[in-house]
C-alpha cells in the first residue's frame, strides 16, 4: 500500500471516528438520561445496572460489525469478494472488540474499583470509545478489502 493511500485511509478513518463519537455519545444520552451518575463498572458479572463500560462493550461490538459491512459496501474501487474476506473480517472485528473492551473493563474494575461519574462524563467516555472503535474498524476494513498492488501480487 502506498504511503499516500495509507495517509488518505487514516485521515478518513479519523474523520469517521470523530463523527461516530459525537453521534453515539448523543444517542446514548437518550438511553441514560434518567441517571445523574453512572458507575464505570461494577464488581459483578451479572448485574442489572447500566454501566459505562457495559454500555460501551455492547455498543462497540454492534458498531464494529455494522461499520465493517458499511465500509466494505462503500468501497468504490476494486475490492475483494465479500465472502470469505469481508465476512470473516466482520466476525473478527466483533470478537476483537469484545475481547479488548471486556479485558479493559475487568482491569479497570480490578485496579480502580467501582467509580461513579456524571452523566456527561459517562457520555464522553462512551463517545470516545465508540469513536476509537469506529476509526479503527474503518481503517482496517478499507486497508484489508481494497485491492491494492499488494493484493494483486498475491492473487497472481
Amino acid at each position: 500500500m502506498t504511503t499516500t493511500l495509507n495517509a488518505k485511509l487514516l485521515k478518513g478513518a479519523m474523520l469517521t471516528g470523530v463523527i461516530n463519537a459525537f453521534i453515539n455519545g448523543g444517542i446514548q444520552y437518550f438511553f441514560l438520561k434518567a441517571y445523574s451518575s453512572i458507575a464505570i463498572s461494577v464488581d459483578s458479572i451479572t448485574n442489572n445496572e447500566d454501566t459505562v463500560l457495559g454500555t460501551s462493550v455492547t455498543l462497540s461490538i454492534t458498531l464494529a460489525m455494522i461499520l465493517t459491512m458499511v465500509a466494505y459496501f462503500g468501497i468504490k474501487e476494486k475490492k475483494v469478494a465479500f465472502f470469505p474476506t469481508a465476512f470473516w473480517l466482520t466476525i473478527k472485528h466483533g470478537f476483537f472488540t469484545f475481547g479488548v473492551l471486556t479485558s479493559l473493563a475487568v482491569l479497570w474494575q480490578k485496579y480502580a474499583g467501582t467509580v461513579e461519574v456524571s452523566l456527561i462524563s459517562a457520555l464522553i467516555i462512551i463517545g470516545v470509545i465508540a469513536g476509537i472503535v469506529s476509526g479503527m474498524v474503518n481503517y482496517l476494513t478499507l486497508r484489508e478489502c481494497t485491492l491494492s498492488e499488494r493484493h494483486k501480487l498475491y492473487a497472481a
